[in-house]
């Protein structure tokens, strides 16, 4: 090794250049909020998706002033445990297995089986 690390601090010193390096293309999306504020946000050109609405500085929903806003996505109805139940086995189904349940439950206990009508 030629070069000598001697008297440098390790870390504490980078010795990157930004030579030879192009930085990528980038879009500046401006984001207006209600109070007038301004904000200018830069994005990759090869961006998917660009955001509408955007947190200003002041804590308001700042939009973009150049697009129409887009269309609301229909929200997806939340299954619920009893949801995913109904879908494997039918009302009746279930009827039969908590009556099976409970003599099971009613025998270990060596309790007497309620009536039934």
């Amino acid at each position: 090794m030629s070069e000598s690390m001697r008297g440098t601090r390790l870390g504490a010193l980078s010795y990157e250049t930004d030579a030879h390096v192009v930085p990528a293309e980038s879009l500046a999306i401006t984001y207006a909020c209600p109070q007038g504020h301004r904000t200018v946000v830069p994005y990759f050109i090869e961006a998917e998706e660009i955001p509408y609405e955007w947190s200003c500085r002041c804590g308001q929903t700042a939009i973009r002033p150049d697009v129409d806003r887009p269309e609301e996505k229909p929200a997806k109805h939340q299954r619920t445990h009893w949801d995913m139940l109904l879908e494997r086995r039918t009302i009746a189904d279930l009827e039969v297995l908590l009556q099976e349940r409970l003599e099971l439950l009613h025998t270990q206990r060596g309790e007497a089986l309620p009536k039934s009508a």
